[in-house]
């Protein structure tokens, strides 16, 4: 099958539909799949939910598709950098599923894994555990959370190979190695396209078998979300 697609649009051809739920990589704007969310918000799909640590900031990363009021529900851990959904939060626009955000990450690796939920003693005794299942396991008081499957995932990678072997690089490796164990179709976007054969098979650390469709990004930005430098 191959795997390799000439741009972001064409990756997400057939697999976006209204409703749907997207698990998008990335931490921050760190290691975040920037042509995939554009092609996103230029699709006009609409009223989806999205899984991701953040959502962006108002003008860059997932921050866009609330510009375009497309995201329904965001399931996140950390939200506090986008003045467009507090605005959509508060004034009831936006739904929210918080999460700690090991939580978060556990809900999200067990979800790929096949595990339907576990227990655990984060979130016990706050809003967190309201309406959750409680069980004690030696004296101790857990609350069960449910793995977490996405109809899309797309994720950033440093490096790729044509059966979708991905390599992350530093800090990017947060959510994206998760995320794409857990969509029934993980489209990655990355920076550079290798031959198959190139990558170290003991660097690799997503293995193709999770990834349907691949893309060479361009025009990365990076940008930092919080530039922090001393006086001079």
């Amino acid at each position: 099958m191959k795997k390799i697609y000439p741009d972001a649009k064409a990756a997400l051809d057939g697999v976006l539909f209204d409703g749907m739920t997207i698990m998008a990589g990335g931490f921050g704007l760190c290691g975040i799949p920037e042509n995939l969310i554009l092609a996103l918000r230029d699709s006009g799909v609409n009223n989806v939910t999205v899984i991701s640590n953040n959502c962006g900031v108002d003008d860059f990363g997932l921050g866009i598709l609330l510009q375009t009021r497309q995201i329904r529900k965001m399931v996140s851990s950390y939200v506090g950098e986008n003045d467009t959904f507090e605005k959509q939060y508060l004034s009831g626009e936006l739904e929210l599923e918080f999460n700690p955000q090991g939580t978060l990450a556990e809900r999200i690796r067990a979800g790929g894994a096949g595990i339907p939920g576990f227990y655990t003693k984060t979130g016990v005794g706050t809003l967190i555990a309201e309406g959750k299942e409680h069980k004690d396991f030696g004296g101790e008081t857990y609350i069960l959370e449910r793995g977490l499957t996405a109809d899309l995932s797309i994720v950033k990678a440093w490096r790729g190979d044509a059966e979708g072997n991905l390599i992350y690089r530093k800090t990017a490796r947060n959510f994206n190695p998760m995320m794409a164990t857990a969509g029934k179709v993980t489209v990655a976007e990355v920076e550079e396209l290798v031959p198959v054969g190139s990558l170290d098979p003991d660097c690799i650390h997503t293995p193709g078998i999770f990834v349907q469709r691949i893309i060479e990004g361009a025009d990365h930005e990076k940008r930092i979300e919080k530039r922090t430098v001393r006086e001079a």
